[in-house]
């Protein structure tokens, strides 16, 4: 018997890569799963229903639970269905992984409106779409298990995806707020950064050896190495774990930090153009530094 015996889950963007590899994990692990995926491609775009069901019928092969669902996640009356089928289907919901994703990547004087409100609906708003119509069900029963998908993107930085890292850290915010909306409920949520290789990373340009380099070490990260920190998450043993942001790259698991003051000044008179300018110096050295991901973890994962 599983860990997440007689628990019920959804998996957005469940259909490929991470999210696949989470849905058959939890499964594997007792949980009836709702496998929702568009089907699309890494932009968005298309819709493929094999795509969950391939996903649905693993899964059955193997004895568990688990039905499929091609509803986007960008449009609030599809999330409360897609809410409605789990508790159809299975009987309730305990569990949502907010994981579907699409990239737009464009320098942020390129990107054009529909390439950001595009990557802002699917992450963004989808994830709030998927807690909002779960929330009052976890809210009624007093328990529940929020898993919110952010990225370095956006907790630390990379170069031509203003859409992708605004959503991704917005999803941060997203997550801490829940966490704290929901305590009273016995309700956690939190959030994972992934390093792994998937048809979104696929997507990103290496146009030259510094990316070629980076998407090449992505390359040696599997999804499956996410899958069993989310299942955790997911568990009773995590029933005090919330609010936090954690990665996991290869297999390595770390817990990032999250914005707190660092350095502070204080001037009786209040501050002019003129004084800041002389004190600029004292906080420049708690500056955060201008850096890609690939800055912050320039050595090999560990795989």
């Amino acid at each position: 018997m599983g860990n997440l015996h007689g628990k019920v889950a959804i998996v957005t963007g469940a259909g490929r890569g991470i999210g696949r590899e989470i849905a058959i994990l939890l499964a594997k692990e007792g949980a009836s799963v709702v496998v929702n995926d568009l089907g699309g491609g890494s932009d968005g775009k298309g819709n493929d229903t094999k795509v969950a069901d391939e996903v649905v019928a693993e899964i059955k092969e193997f004895g568990g639970a688990a039905i499929a669902n091609d509803q986007s996640v960008t449009e609030l009356e599809n999330a409360e269905n897609i809410v409605n089928t789990a508790v159809e289907e299975f009987g309730g919901i305990d569990i949502v992984v907010n994981n579907a994703g699409i990239l737009r990547d464009r320098m942020v004087f390129k990107m054009s409106e529909e390439e950001w409100d595009a990557v802002i609906a699917v992450h963004l708003k989808g994830s709030f779409n998927m807690t909002r119509a779960a929330s009052p069900h976890f809210k009624e029963q007093k328990s529940g298990r929020f898993i919110n998908f952010t990225s370095t993107s956006g907790l630390i930085g990379n170069v031509g995806q203003a859409n992708y890292a605004a959503a991704k850290l917005g999803i941060a915010g997203l997550n801490k707020i829940t966490a704290l909306d929901m305590a009273r409920y016995n309700v956690t949520a939190n959030a994972v950064a992934p390093f792994a290789w998937s048809r979104l990373i696929g997507s990103i340009p290496t146009d030259s050896d510094k990316e070629k380099a980076r998407v090449d070490k992505l390359k040696k990260l599997s999804p499956a190495h996410i899958a069993p920190l989310v299942a955790f998450l997911c568990s009773d043993e995590a029933a005090d774990v919330s609010g936090q942001i954690f990665g996991v790259r290869g297999k390595e698991i770390m817990v990032f930090s999250q914005p707190r003051p660092i350095r502070s000044v204080y001037k009786e008179e209040g501050w002019s153009i003129e004084s800041l300018s002389e004190i600029k110096g004292s906080l420049q050295g708690s500056f955060t530094p201008l850096e890609v991901s690939a800055d912050v973890f320039p050595y090999e994962p560990l795989v």
